[in-house]
């Protein structure tokens, strides 16, 4: 293994030209991500989509004739991590029982997910 910046014994120190101020933006190259963009802009205004839908889309897409059935399953919490991180940037909205929930404070229960507030 070849040593990296910062170190001779291949441990590399965090500068702060590494950090960046959206560190906590998801890559917008991320499947989750483009799959509940995607979804969400396609929904007619006031409806909503539930995670389970985005995950099992995109194991739709990713399907490999091995997979099990039940292969969405282990999409599932990547997109409600991915959601929730959308809704902190204003993407989209998170809903539990038909109202948008701030998306900084915990979610716990069934949520759907829904176009933000003036966003198109």
């Amino acid at each position: 293994m070849g040593a990296l910046p910062g170190d001779s014994a291949g441990f590399c120190a965090i500068t702060p030209a590494m950090m960046t101020d959206d560190a906590a933006a998801p890559a917008q190259n991320d499947p989750a991500v483009e799959t509940i963009l995607t979804l969400v802009a396609a929904l007619p205004p006031g409806k909503s989509i539930a995670p389970e839908a985005v995950a099992r889309a995109l194991a739709e897409a990713k399907a490999k004739p091995s997979d099990p059935p039940d292969a969405w399953r282990r999409y599932l919490k990547p997109v409600k991590q991915q959601a929730l991180s959308l809704a902190r940037q204003g993407q989209i909205a998170i809903l539990r029982k038909g109202k948008p929930v701030d998306p900084r404070a915990p979610v716990k229960g069934v949520i759907r997910l829904a176009a933000a507030p003036g966003v198109a």
